[in-house]
């Protein structure tokens, strides 16, 4: 089964001639790529969050599989639904699906669930698949649709997930969220950056809790948890803000803004 792309045209460009052409610029070659456990990346359309993400990925040197947390925005499906497709497409062509490691992901938590349905139509995880085949051809993803909301349940995803950094030299993870949406891009950097400065402490707890009690409307921020619960059991010691920015900088209206962050954990 091959899951086909349904933002393309849209949030990217739908052809392989524009769309290397746009990823050569966002994620220029060159430069100190070093290994790391995970990586936040924004995922709203290239003009608006693509450089912020290109930065990102530009720091990172992916591993052989990539798990790709992404947030569930239409509410279908199970709530940690592991994707059941065997390659997803793009316009730069396929990328294979790791069912191997999507088995024992499976068996290591039961709130993990094989469904396809609930990452069918999500752009959160399908913007991301794009920079992976630049940054890393050949590189496989296992896309995790993430609609859990209980603290609980992403520590427990997290710890599940970290498990497999145990027996697996070659992962790594991202978790695909912008930050806050639609205020003011003065209120909505000091709201972001409460949320940013857990995720540098590796706190994926104060995180939640931050974002829940200020009201951030950071809308991954339970794949965020998931990876930083992940990483930490995976021997995380420290992380990076690569980039912080907002969809006014493209669009010229900073009254209403989206924020987006490039950060990456080691």
């Amino acid at each position: 089964m091959i899951r086909t792309p349904v933002v393309a045209g849209h949030f990217y460009p739908a052809t392989r001639q524009a769309l290397e052409r746009e990823l050569q610029q966002l994620l220029p070659p060159g430069g100190e790529r070093r290994r790391a456990l995970g990586l936040l990346a924004p995922h709203a359309g290239y003009v608006y969050s693509g450089r912020c993400a290109g930065l990102g990925y530009a720091r990172v040197e992916l591993g052989e599989t990539v798990i790709l947390l992404g947030v569930n925005h239409r509410g279908v499906g199970a709530e940690l639904a592991v994707d059941g497709n065997d390659h997803w497409q793009t316009p730069l062509g396929l990328v294979e699906v790791d069912s191997g490691l999507r088995s024992r992901l499976i068996a290591s938590s039961p709130l993990f669930r094989v469904d396809s349905d609930a990452g069918r139509l999500e752009h959160s995880l399908e913007v991301q698949v794009p920079f992976i085949q630049h940054a890393a051809p050949g590189a496989r993803i296992l896309p995790v649709t993430v609609g859990a909301q209980r603290l609980e349940d992403l520590l427990e995803a997290g710890a599940g997930i970290g498990e497999l950094f145990r027996n697996h030299a070659g992962l790594t993870m991202i978790a695909s969220s912008d930050m806050s949406h639609y205020i003011a891009a003065e209120r909505a950097r000091e709201l972001d950056f409460l949320a940013i400065e857990r995720m540098l402490q590796l706190d994926a707890e104060g995180l939640y809790r931050v974002v829940r009690d200020r009201r951030i409307s950071m809308c991954g921020v339970a794949p965020a948890v998931i990876m930083l619960s992940a990483a930490r059991r995976a021997g995380a010691s420290q992380a990076e803000l690569v980039c912080y920015a907002n969809s006014g900088e493209a669009s010229g209206d900073m009254d209403e803004v989206v924020g987006y962050a490039s950060l990456v954990v080691r």
